[in-house]
C-alpha cells in the first residue's frame, strides 16, 4: 500500500492558513501534510470537490456507562437503523445512540475523524476508554467530570488553589482525560438530597460552597495547570425559561480569570441553545440567542457550541451529567410544553461522591410551540455571532438530535430559503418568539469549515488538526460540491456523504463508503505541575479514600493498555 497522497485540482477550505475556496493540491506523506509532492503517491482528482480538514466535534456523547445505558434502555432504538456487515464493516445497531463501531463508520462517512466524549465519570472512565477502543477510525479524548467532586468541592472551601490543581492533574493522568467538564456545578450533589442549585449563589449541602465559587476554583486550576482546552461547562438552570440571564452571570463570574498559554479563552458553554431561554414560564417561553449573541459578540473570553434542536423520524436520547434536569424533563414529557408522550421513562443514577446523571427518551416535535422555538434557537445563535471561531456546530449528540443530522443543520445555515421553508411548516411561535426570519445571512463555505474543524480544533488546543498546512495529522475530507452551484438540497447531499475521507494519510471513506477501519488515537492532556504539589494531593487523598469509596486507590487509575495508540498533550 502506498503510504503518500496527491489530492490534485480540489477547491480548499482552511481557514487557519487563510485559504479560502483556492484550487491548490494536497500533499500527504506517512500519514502528515507536507509541502512537497512525493512522485510515487496515489492521486485523488478532487476536481470539482470541495476539500477541507477532516471533521472535529466539539461535544458528542459517544461512549461510556450512561451511553451503554441509553442502548440498553433502548431496544427500539436499535430496530430503526440495522446496519449489516460487509467485507470492510462489522454489522451494529442503532439510531440515536448507536453501537461503538457503527459511531465510527457514520462520522467517517460525514468526513469527521475526530470526536469528542465530553462527560466521563471518574469512576466510569475504564469503561469510556473500552468503547474508544471499539470505535473505529476517528480519534477521541474525553473531558472527566470534576462540577459536583467531593474532593474538588473540599479544596474550594479551603481555598487551597494547589491542591485543586494538583488533583485535577491527577484526574487528568489517572483517567487519561483531556479537560475540566463541569455539569450544573453543586446542583448534581444537592440532587443527591432531592434538590437542585437556582443561583449562582445558591449553597451545595454540607460544603458550604456555591456554583460560582466552583466555577471560579476550577477555572483557575485549568489556567494554574495551563491545560489545552478551556473549562468546559454545562450550567446550571438547563431547559428552564429565562435561563440566558444565569448563563450571562456565568460568564462574567469568569471575566477576570486570566487564561494561560496563547489561548483567548477561559471557558466553553457547551449547548448554549438549552441555556439561551427568554420568558419566565412555558406560556410566555422566548428566545434569548440575541442577549447571548451580544455578550459574545463584545467579550473574547467565551465559546460556545450550538445543541442544535432538529426534527428527526423518531425519538431521540437524552443524556446528560445533570441528573435534575433529566428528572425534570422526565416531567415535562406529559406537559402540552414539551410534547413528549406521558409515562415517558427514564433513569437516575449518582456515582458515589463524583457526579450523577440521566436518561430520558424524547421527542421534538415541529408542531409544538417550544420545540419550534429551541429548533430556531440554536440557529439564530449561529447566525447573530459575528465570528465563527466562537460558535461550533453541534446537536449535543444525541440530546437534541443525532449527529447524522449534520447535513441538515449545515443545509439551514447555509441556505434562507430552506430556513424560511421549515418556519412555513413548523409551530408558529418559532416565528413570533425568534428573530429567525429576519436574519438573512448565511454562511459561507469558509464559516462552515471554522465552525466545524479550524474552530472547533483552535478550541480544543489541538494544534495538529483542523487545518491543511504542512505538519498537519493527514486527516482530509473531500465533498462533492461545487461553490459555484450550490442550493440546499445539493449542500445536504454533498455532506451526507464524504466523496473521500482520509484518516492518518488513509483512505476509510470512498464515495461514501467505507473502505478501511483504523484504530484511532485517544488524546488526553496532562497538566503542568510542581511534583511536590502533586504528590502532597495524592498523599492527602489516599488518607481520606477509605471512607469515600467503594474500590481501592491502586484500582482507580487506568492502565496504559486501554491508550494502545495515544497522544499527550502537555500543560503550557
Amino acid at each position: 500500500m502506498k503510504n503518500s497522497i496527491t489530492i490534485k485540482n480540489g477547491i480548499v477550505y482552511d481557514p487557519l492558513n487563510d485559504i479560502d475556496g483556492e484550487k491548490r493540491d494536497i500533499y500527504i506523506k506517512d500519514g502528515v501534510v507536507v509541502d512537497k509532492a512525493d512522485p510515487d503517491a496515489k492521486e485523488i482528482d478532487a476536481s470539482g470537490k470541495i476539500v477541507m480538514p477532516g471533521g472535529v466535534d466539539v461535544h458528542s456523547h459517544i461512549a461510556g456507562a450512561k451511553v451503554n445505558s441509553g442502548r440498553a434502555f433502548r431496544p427500539e432504538d436499535h430496530m430503526i437503523d440495522e446496519v449489516k456487515k460487509t467485507k470492510t464493516t462489522r454489522s451494529g445497531v442503532g439510531y440515536s445512540v448507536p453501537s461503538t463501531w457503527i459511531t465510527g463508520y457514520r462520522y467517517a462517512k460525514l468526513g469527521y475523524t475526530t470526536v469528542i466524549e465530553p462527560a466521563m465519570p471518574l469512576l466510569e472512565a475504564r469503561h469510556t476508554h473500552e468503547e474508544f477502543l471499539n470505535t473505529p477510525i476517528i480519534d477521541k479524548a474525553a473531558f472527566p467530570l470534576f462540577g459536583n467532586n467531593w474532593y474538588v468541592m473540599e479544596f474550594i472551601k479551603e481555598k487551597d488553589w494547589e491542591k485543586l490543581a494538583g488533583y485535577v492533574a491527577w484526574i487528568m493522568k489517572a483517567t487519561k482525560g483531556y479537560a475540566i467538564k463541569i455539569v450544573n456545578p453543586g446542583g448534581v450533589e444537592n440532587w443527591a438530597w432531592g434538590k437542585n442549585v437556582d443561583s449562582l449563589d445558591s449553597e451545595v449541602f454540607h460544603f458550604g460552597v456555591t456554583p460560582r465559587q466552583i466555577l471560579e476554583g476550577l477555572a483557575t486550576a485549568n489556567e494554574m495547570l495551563g491545560l489545552p482546552h478551556s473549562i468546559h461547562m454545562h450550567a446550571n438552570n438547563l431547559g428552564h425559561p429565562g435561563n440566558f440571564e444565569h448563563t450571562i452571570n456565568s460568564w462574567k463570574t469568569l471575566e477576570g480569570i486570566e487564561p494561560s498559554g496563547d489561548r483567548k479563552t477561559t471557558v466553553h458553554l457547551t449547548h448554549c441553545q438549552f441555556n439561551a431561554y427568554g420568558g419566565s414560564n412555558w406560556g410566555n417561553f422566548r428566545s434569548g440567542a440575541p442577549e447571548i449573541a451580544d455578550y459574545i459578540n463584545s467579550h473574547d473570553h467565551v465559546t460556545i457550541d450550538m445543541g442544535q434542536v432538529v426534527f428527526a423520524k423518531a425519538a431521540t436520547t437524552t443524556m446528560t451529567a445533570d441528573g435534575p434536569w433529566e428528572f425534570a424533563l422526565h416531567h415535562l414529557g406529559g406537559t402540552s410544553a414539551w410534547g413528549a408522550k406521558p409515562g415517558t421513562k427514564w433513569i437516575n443514577g449518582q456515582i458515589e461522591g463524583e457526579s450523577g446523571s440521566g436518561i430520558v427518551p424524547y421527542y421534538f416535535d415541529p408542531k409544538v410551540g417550544v420545540n419550534a422555538i429551541q429548533w430556531a434557537i440554536g440557529l439564530e445563535l449561529a447566525l447573530l455571532i459575528d465570528d465563527p471561531y466562537k460558535i461550533f456546530m453541534t446537536t449535543d449528540h444525541p440530546n437534541g438530535g443525532p449527529f447524522i443530522y449534520y447535513p441538515k443543520i449545515i443545509r439551514w445555515l447555509m441556505d434562507k430559503k430552506t430556513r424560511d421553508d421549515m418556519l412555513d411548516n413548523i409551530s408558529s411561535k418559532a416565528d413570533s418568539q425568534t428573530q429567525l426570519r429576519d436574519i438573512d445571512r448565511e454562511l459561507s463555505l469558509n464559516e462552515i469549515c471554522i465552525m466545524t474543524r479550524a474552530g472547533t480544533a483552535k478550541s480544543l488546543g489541538l494544534e495538529d488538526r483542523g487545518h491543511l498546512g504542512a505538519g498537519a495529522i493527514g486527516d482530509v475530507s473531500i465533498f462533492d460540491l461545487d461553490p459555484k452551484r450550490m442550493e440546499g438540497h445539493t449542500i445536504e447531499k454533498a455532506f451526507s456523504n464524504a466523496a473521500y475521507t482520509i484518516k492518518d494519510g488513509q483512505i476509510v471513506v470512498q464515495d461514501g463508503e467505507i473502505v478501511a477501519s483504523p484504530i484511532g488515537t485517544t488524546i488526553c492532556a496532562e497538566g503542568k505541575i510542581k511534583d511536590s504539589i502533586y504528590q502532597a494531593t495524592i498523599d492527602e487523598i489516599k488518607y481520606h479514600w477509605r471512607d469515600h469509596y467503594s474500590i481501592n486507590f491502586n484500582n482507580y487509575e487506568i492502565g496504559d493498555y486501554y491508550t494502545p495508540k495515544s497522544k499527550v498533550i502537555n500543560g503550557t
